[in-house]
């Protein structure tokens, strides 16, 4: 086999990549398969970060002129790009992010889906026209560009993220700057080269549209403290989401944020046992249970409960674990805090009074480095402990439930709210789930998984998850600036609510 270095030296060169030399200021990136050494990338200097916000600035300025539709064209040919370049970049995904090579082939699909639906949307980018109380008038309003979007991304969808939102900022008329997590910085100077490849198609574009920042927590704050970044999407943690909100709020600045899923999964006596067994299993054990959708709570009906869970600890027991090049559905954890987080969290569960069936490091021949881990299925007798805290790593908690109504309010009951399901064969519960007495988060499904959102609909969640929407349906609002307009056509002026002032 191809040591993985020398893969990923050659999908970079492929993709346009050309490392310069790290010196001091350098970022060691591993691949999380066997925790080889891949290379070494230089980082961003503050003052650097400073200049590329300043080009940014002025290339929004003139970016902003150019009609919508043209936008839309630079991404029409940012897909295309993608499309050409969808195995090279799928890999190298999967070697940075250790993801299986359909879910690496995947996020790069979502890529170009969501760069056809901009492409699209650059042609509807539309205000109203309201109805006005005064003659020979017309109300309106109008969307504008915001200037310059910030994007901070998280390891585990280290391209599709950006993508939903480079797409759409750009398409708006805004400029972008990345700053990608530490992790997964090589697929993120794959995705600037080839949009810096579309840029080049399009040919007059202003310079500096598009900024990537690679470096530490510093970069994010740069980003989001300057006053010429009216917006930042950020995507990661609760923790990472409360300090770069607390410091946008600080300058009156705009935050999409995308940050922890605590998500829960409900299965009702009426429920297809086969159907919610493959939907609660992908939803939990794929990417290794690092999804900011993955399940980690499931309520399970009393009256099913002990054979559904049987039939759910034969999938986990069976469930291939190993090197995900080879295509294995469990891969590796990130890195050995992402191991270190979910013992302590089984060692909670287990004071807590809960049952744990697996879990434990599993050695995976030629990926010593690499921390493989079996997915933990843990009984637990109520939702306490480490059951109301998000731990990004393949453990799932099964409690039991006797009524509707109470499984909900357990669901809801978790300061996060980003993703939910239901299986269940009864009309009326599927419907009392999705309405307003129902599910709290940003996503609620019936009958499929918390996981494997598609680009059509708004992604995101309620209470600590931050309450952005990126991607879908009118999501493009969020990087936009609305106006309302009034024009009078007439040649008196009459005033609103019938008040009068007559001068002269």
């Amino acid at each position: 086999m191809v040591a993985l270095a020398e893969q990923t030296a050659e999908l970079l060169h492929g993709l346009g990549v050309r490392l310069e030399s790290p010196g001091q200021h350098a970022l060691t990136v591993r691949s999380p398969v066997n925790g080889e050494m891949l290379c070494d990338v230089p980082t961003c200097a503050m003052e650097t970060a400073f200049s590329a916000i300043e080009a940014a600035h002025r290339a929004a300025i003139a970016w902003r002129r150019v009609p919508a539709p043209k936008r839309g064209e630079l991404i029409r040919l940012l897909g295309e790009e993608l499309r050409a370049h969808k195995a090279a970049l799928g890999r190298l995904v999967s070697i940075e992010a250790g993801k299986s090579p359909s879910e690496g082939l995947g996020e790069v699909q979502e890529m170009i889906d969501i760069c056809d639906f901009a492409v699209g949307l650059s042609r509807q980018l539309h205000g109203l026209t309201i109805a006005t109380e005064r003659p020979d008038h017309r109300m309106m309003e109008t969307w504008h560009p915001l200037g310059v979007v910030g994007i901070i991304s998280a390891f585990n969808f280290p391209v599709a993220v950006w993508s939903w939102n480079a797409a759409l900022a750009l398409i708006c008329g805004n400029a972008i700057v990345w700053k990608p997590s530490e992790k997964t910085p090589l697929s993120a100077l794959a995705c600037h080269a080839l949009l810096e490849r579309a840029l080049t198609r399009f040919g007059d574009a202003p310079d500096g549209l598009s900024q990537l920042l690679i470096g530490g927590r510093e970069i994010g704050e740069v980003l989001a403290d300057h006053p010429k970044v009216p917006l930042v999407s950020a995507t990661g943690s609760t923790a990472m989401g409360r300090a770069v909100g607390q410091r946008l709020a600080a300058r009156f600045a705009r935050a999409i944020l995308e940050l922890g899923g605590n998500n829960a999964a409900i299965v009702t006596p009426t429920a297809d046992p086969d159907l919610a067994l493959r939907g609660v299993a992908f939803a939990a054990m794929g990417t290794a249970g690092q999804r900011c959708t993955t399940l980690r709570r499931l309520f399970v009906h009393r009256s099913v409960h002990d054979g559904f869970l049987e039939r759910l600890k034969a999938a986990y027991a069976s469930v291939s674990i190993g090197n995900p090049l080879d295509g294995h559905l469990v891969g590796p954890l990130i890195d050995a805090a992402a191991f270190s987080r979910m013992q302590a969290a089984l060692d909670a569960a287990r004071t807590a009074g809960g049952t744990v069936h697996g879990g434990e490091r599993v050695g995976i021949a030629g990926c010593e480095g690499g921390y493989y881990v079996r997915p933990a299925l843990v009984e637990m007798p109520g939702q306490i402990g480490p059951v109301l805290e998000e731990t990004f790593a393949p453990i799932l908690y099964v409690m039991r439930y006797d009524d509707l109504h109470e499984a909900i309010a357990l669901q809801n009951d978790v300061p996060q709210g980003l993703s939910s399901a239901i299986f269940t064969n009864d009309l009326r519960e599927a419907e009392r789930f999705v309405s307003d007495d129902g599910s709290d988060c940003g996503i609620a499904n019936v009958n499929i998984g918390t996981s494997g959102a598609e680009i059509g609909g708004a992604f995101g969640g309620e209470k600590e998850t931050g309450g952005g929407r990126e991607s879908g349906s009118d999501a493009w609002k969020g990087y936009m600036r609305r106006a309302t307009n009034t024009i009078n056509y007439g040649s008196t002026l009459p005033l609103a609510q019938g008040v009068s002032f007559d001068v002269g």
